[in-house]
């Protein structure tokens, strides 16, 4: 019988090549958790890599760095310019810990000097998992493709029931609205659920945000002031 079904030229790689990916992944998530054991509950805050030091949201995302690090949490961010390299450096303003996951690409990404730690991953989907891992809240700055994945990705987590209920909070409500209206337009055609628009805060004050994490993070989830660990040297594990 003759075969008359497409072939294509391409197609999975071979057992070995797929088992090495697999590897390499492994080794990403246990360089990362290595690297980010000690830093305790974090907020993580995504934003754009392109906004410079005197823009308006710029100044805002160093704004709520130091003020969530004011509640206690370590400030996670990816780790780059603009947006993440604000917050971090807004946590460090006060005194607060802040911790990047940097992506390596060949332009637009670099470690901002603002990292007490930090690690650089490969892979988006690993950064993503970790940037996720560490964060009882998350909080949402003007961004592009890479924001808006990463938005999604949290609230699809929550509304599945994969990962608690922490608070998400977008900020800024002007550059979100077509967002605010794309939810409304889904929570109308069924797409969604009218609870699922409760999962975030969409917001134009600072306090605000920081008052619905003090609530939905902290009092929610019985946060309290944390006692040293135990440094297991055999492990050769050193304070943050």
């Amino acid at each position: 019988m003759l075969r008359t079904e497409i072939k294509f030229l391409e197609g999975p790689q071979s057992r070995w090549q797929e088992l090495k990916f697999a590897i390499k992944v492994f080794l990403q998530f246990i360089k990362s958790y290595r690297t980010l054991h000690f830093v305790g509950p974090c907020v993580t805050i995504f934003g754009s890599a392109r906004f410079k030091e005197d823009h308006t949201y710029y100044k805002q995302a160093r704004e709520m760095g130091a003020e969530i690090a004011k509640l206690g949490f370590t400030v996670m961010t990816g780790g780059g310019p603009g947006i993440m390299e604000a917050a971090n450096r807004g946590a460090k303003d006060v005194g607060g810990r802040s911790v990047g996951c940097n992506i390596v690409l060949p332009k637009e990404q670099e470690p901002n000097p603002f990292l007490d730690k930090w690690v650089e991953l490969k892979y988006f989907f690993v950064r993503k998992t970790v940037l996720i891992k560490y964060s009882y809240a998350f909080v949402v700055m003007p961004g592009g493709f890479g924001t808006l994945d990463e938005y999604y990705e949290a609230l699809t987590l929550i509304q599945t029931g994969m990962m608690k209920q922490f608070p998400i909070i977008v900020f800024d409500r002007d550059f979100y609205q077509k967002i605010i209206e794309h939810n409304e337009l889904m929570k109308s055609r069924g797409t969604i659920d009218d609870k699922d628009l409760e999962l975030c805060l969409f917001t134009d004050s600072i306090m605000d945000a920081v008052s619905h994490i003090r609530e939905h993070s902290i009092a929610r989830y019985g946060l309290k002031p944390e006692a040293p660990r135990k440094r297991r040297w055999w492990l050769l594990e050193r304070k943050f």
